[in-house]
């Protein structure tokens, strides 16, 4: 995925999602089964129905997911979205900009992600979901191998955490430096920085992507 949602406020990303309505050799639609490495996400059900699949170190679990559901879940939490009927959710993730530079690491089998070159090959999006999802499944019925899975994904992205840290301290940190900077001004009485304070409104999506579990509205403010 090479787009960047929305950047609120904090460097939290939001984006819409449409679910894949494509069956998987489960029987099941959905998306691609990954996982994120530093970054928590949430979930909110705006239409449809559908659930989310999780697998922790506590077990797999399924949540539904319905009109007005949130479900949060931090790093470590590998999901996966099914939808059964034209479900749609907005995406609210932390460290936006992370997830798009790697974070986001999905389930395929051992052998893919022991070679760099293969996990990244150029795969289509329904082809490259049902690779997840095989590797989704065997994890689901081998808990035990979640501990090599989690040390598989840690590699595959160790050459990138340099610029995953630029991307942070540009982003999240320097988000904190400016709460910071606002109220060391208030406690000066300097409120010049309030009359930069400005309105953005983007009234559709300018964009619509492949994502790793639907089709992703990304907006542009």
């Amino acid at each position: 995925m090479d787009v960047e949602p929305v950047i609120f406020p904090g460097a939290t990303g939001i984006s819409g999602l449409s679910v894949y309505p494509w069956e998987a050799e489960d029987g099941r639609c959905g998306g691609s089964p990954h996982v994120h490495l530093t970054c928590t996400e949430a979930y909110i059900t705006v239409s449809g129905s559908g659930s989310l699949q999780t697998l922790t170190g506590q077990g797999l679990s399924e949540h539904p997911l319905i009109p007005g559901t949130v479900v949060w879940f931090g790093p470590g939490t590998i999901h996966r979205a099914v939808n059964v009927s034209s479900l749609r959710v907005i995406v609210v993730m932390q460290n936006s900009g992370l997830p798009e530079a790697g974070d986001a690491v999905l389930t395929y089998p051992p052998q893919v992600l022991a070679d760099p070159v293969d996990y990244h090959r150029g795969r289509k999006p329904r082809e490259r979901r049902d690779l997840a999802v095989r590797g989704f499944l065997d994890l689901a019925r081998d808990p035990g191998a979640l501990a090599k899975f989690y040390q598989q994904a840690a590699e595959l992205v160790a050459d990138r955490l340099d610029s995953w840290e630029a991307r942070w301290e540009a982003g999240p940190l320097e988000s904190v430096r400016q709460t910071q900077r606002q109220l060391n001004a208030l406690r000066a009485g300097n409120v010049d920085y309030l009359m930069d304070s400005e309105v953005r409104v983007a009234e559709a999506p300018a964009q619509r992507a492949y994502g790793m579990c639907g089709m992703l509205d990304v907006y542009r403010l």
